[in-house]
């Protein structure tokens, strides 16, 4: 299993676990605003980076 599968695993479950502990919206919060944060941490030239392998990946 490569280290993408293994996180986007180890993240369903931890989003299941916050619906099961804590109201939907709160647990949505969580589940989304834990990646934007991690976006609005990387610097300009890193969010280009980011955006420019993620478009190549689609086949643009």
């Amino acid at each position: 299993m490569s280290n993408n599968a293994k996180i986007a695993v180890g993240g369903v479950a931890v989003g299941l676990i916050l619906l099961i502990w804590l109201p939907w919206w709160v647990a949505f919060l969580v589940v989304v605003g834990v990646p934007v944060a991690g976006y609005l941490a990387l610097d300009p030239a890193q969010r280009r980076r980011l955006r420019r392998v993620t478009r190549k990946e689609l086949g643009r």
